[in-house]
């Protein structure tokens, strides 16, 4: 059985290309083995991520990103049984948000910059499915 799980979190320090690369590297070495896929997405000092795979793979990854010391306050903003994956060709993709048109963050939010811990959960969800079918998304090795 398919599931996707959405959360947010917090940097605990500032989110730059160093600690991205870490933390893709690490995504794309060890998702693929366990069949997840998934979007990563960052402004300023927010992560929201979109995992996607088993049920027993999702939870496992999940608990252990809440362990995770480079981020706090963890927060699950979507969980749910799918028929396909959404972010299939990714074994993790990663949106800059500071790169991206912000009336296109306007869309689902009351403001214009990214604030999933006081939007509805399923509003984040399609925002990531938005930036990720207009191309926005990156892949770097």
């Amino acid at each position: 059985m398919l599931v996707s799980l959405t959360y947010c979190s917090y940097a605990k320090k500032t989110i730059d290309s160093e600690l991205m690369s870490d933390i893709l590297a690490a995504a794309r070495k060890h998702n693929p083995e366990q069949g997840i896929t998934g979007l990563l997405c960052v402004s300023h000092n927010i992560f929201v991520q979109t995992l996607e795979g088993s049920r027993q793979q999702v939870n496992q990854l999940y608990q252990k990103l809440a362990k995770d010391s480079r981020h706090h306050s963890l927060t699950l903003l979507d969980y749910r049984e799918v028929e396909q994956r959404r972010f299939a060709n990714w074994s993790m993709a990663e949106v800059m948000l500071d790169k991206v048109n912000a009336s296109q963050i306007l869309r689902y939010s009351t403001h214009a910059k990214l604030d999933p811990f006081n939007q509805p959960g399923s509003s984040t969800v399609m925002l990531l499915e938005a930036l990720a079918d207009s191309g926005t998304t990156q892949f770097r090795h």
